[in-house]
């Protein structure tokens, strides 16, 4: 199989996304330039998704009483910790999150974070698009850096 449809399947993941596929491309031997576009790519093609059917899958597990009083949980601790700042800048925030190269971050999780925050759908795609690029360029940054520190 093409090691480049590697790239774009791993960066799909919601545990490796770009993160975890770039560092493959580039210890592959694959021209950077082509890893980061490709990784870009693949990590963006479900944030339509999640971000247009979760609110029926919200519907499908709300028909489950259990479910529903854990999910109201979880959504009434997730808008008590959001204070006035968070909601101020809430795009930016989205950005900056998503930007962050570190486990638990990144398009999957920022597309929840929009969906329960209730953002606008094409607004949250640029801005995870946009947080998205800026990590891929801080991990593509971090394995030259480590590289050239290691030669």
């Amino acid at each position: 199989m093409n090691p480049y449809l590697y790239v774009f399947l791993i960066a799909m993941l919601p545990f490796a996304e770009l993160r975890g596929a770039i560092p493959y491309g580039i210890y592959a031997g694959l021209d950077p330039v082509w890893v980061y576009i490709i990784a870009l790519i693949g990590n963006m093609v479900p944030v339509p998704f999640i971000l247009l059917f979760l609110r029926d899958l919200e519907k499908f597990l709300r028909r489950y009483k259990r479910i529903s009083r854990i999910m109201d949980k979880i959504f009434e601790r997730t808008y008590r910790k959001a204070n006035d700042k968070v909601r101020k800048w809430e795009y930016l925030a989205l950005i900056l999150f998503v930007a962050v190269p570190l486990p638990g971050t990144g398009a999957w999780t920022g597309s929840l974070i929009a969906y329960l925050f209730k953002m606008d759908i094409k607004k949250s795609m640029v801005v995870i698009f946009l947080g998205v690029a800026i990590a891929g360029a801080v991990v593509l940054g971090l394995i030259y850096l480590g590289v050239s520190i290691l030669s």
